[in-house]
């Protein structure tokens, strides 16, 4: 067993939120003590403003810790920072050239090699903090959502580096809201909840456990208070698992169903009941119909629901809303509710795991393919 360096227990981090204290002056000073009573019969009182960050968290065994970005000077330029943060982590001026050329040339910063890291962007800076990070070979690399920056050329590089990395006999620590790089690339994962370790099991089962505590299930209920003589109304709006059961947040590779309830108060024919879903910049992708043949439909009176299934890795990882309508086509709309309800698709592993949903589209399809003779 090798020597422990580092061993986190009961580790806590607490920040104080709120404004920049400024020092004040003698008057300011008096007359803050003076009002004190005044303030407190106003029901004035101390506020908590707090906030843990990590809270007695205890896990693993860490020989070296390094974190993107640590060493780096903001006044110098990214040469000298590459060179300063190598001798941050003990390495010489003589390895630190052997590695320089690869180094920039996996960050893509080279135009802006002499031009002080201040005037980066946040992309650049953070680009050359992993190149630096994952070539000066630390025992444990720490990453920060590093696959949120850059394009997915660059992200696709920073996955192969990692994989270099533990391939070697290195231990990478991912820290990701990206769903399915976790669990493509970590067999073990940690959750943490408000600064508090919660979970330490298989990535595949952290990753469930983060999805079900999401917020409240997206289930909408109308109020017809408006429309009291309309014909039919639209009640109740959810997004629910296969079975329909109400659920906060929809894994890309499960099938989930929208709920659809109805109240007819009288008997109508010829009437449309139809879906349509946005993606998170408001572009409508697909309208279902009850009557996707064409044929005309009666709606009975009383209280009916309807779910309407959708196949697993079909919609991908985004944001979603709904808009849903009662009409009579080129007649009149009985009841409708425009972006109805909101809900979330995340990525859990889908074979697109490693791009973003605005680079190839939000429907995902697996047409057949077929070799022309």
């Amino acid at each position: 067993m090798s020597d422990i360096a580092i061993r986190v227990e009961n580790l806590s981090k607490k920040y104080r939120l709120g404004r920049r204290r400024v020092i004040p002056n003698f008057q300011e000073t008096l007359l803050h003590a003076l009002s004190a009573p005044a303030r407190w019969m106003r029901g004035e009182r101390k506020v908590d403003d707090t906030f843990w960050a990590l809270k007695d968290v205890s896990y693993g065994r860490i020989a070296s810790l390094l974190e993107v970005g640590t060493g780096f000077h903001s006044e110098l330029t990214g040469r000298d920072n590459i060179y300063l943060n190598g001798a941050i982590l003990g390495m010489s001026q003589k390895e630190i050239g052997r590695k320089f050329d690869e180094i920039v040339d996996f960050s893509g910063v080279e135009k802006f090699l002499d031009t002080p890291v201040k005037h980066y962007s946040s992309g650049m800076y953070v680009r050359l903090a992993f190149a630096v990070a994952a070539h000066l070979e630390p025992e444990i690399l720490v990453v920060d959502e590093v696959l949120a920056v850059g394009d997915a050329e660059f992200q696709k590089k920073c996955l192969g580096k990692m994989g270099d990395v533990t391939k070697e006999g290195r231990t990478v620590l991912f820290v990701s809201h990206n769903m399915g790089a976790i669990t493509q690339l970590c067999p073990n994962a940690i959750l943490l909840n408000k600064g508090m370790l919660e979970t330490y099991s298989t990535a595949e089962d952290v990753v469930k456990q983060y999805l079900s505590s999401g917020t409240d299930s997206p289930r909408v209920t109308f109020d017809h208070s408006s429309n009291p003589n309309a014909a039919a109304l639209i009640t109740r709006l959810w997004i629910g698992d296969s079975q329909g059961e109400a659920i906060s947040i929809v894994d890309v590779n499960k099938s989930f169903t929208i709920g659809l309830e109805i109240l007819g108060r009288q008997r109508i024919k010829g009437v449309e009941i139809s879906i349509r879903i946005f993606n998170s910049i408001g572009h409508p992708l697909f309208t279902t119909n009850l009557n996707p043949s064409g044929s005309e439909v009666t709606l009975e009176k009383g209280l009916v629901q309807y779910l309407i299934p959708v196949p697993s890795h079909f919609l991908a990882p985004d944001t979603y809303s709904i808009s849903v309508a009662i009409h009579k086509p080129f007649v009149e709309f009985i009841d409708q509710h425009e972006n109805a309800i909101s809900f979330d698709v995340k990525e859990t592993g889908s074979q697109m795991w490693r791009y973003k949903s605005s680079e190839y589209g939000n429907i995902l399809v697996d047409f057949p393919w077929q070799k022309s003779d």
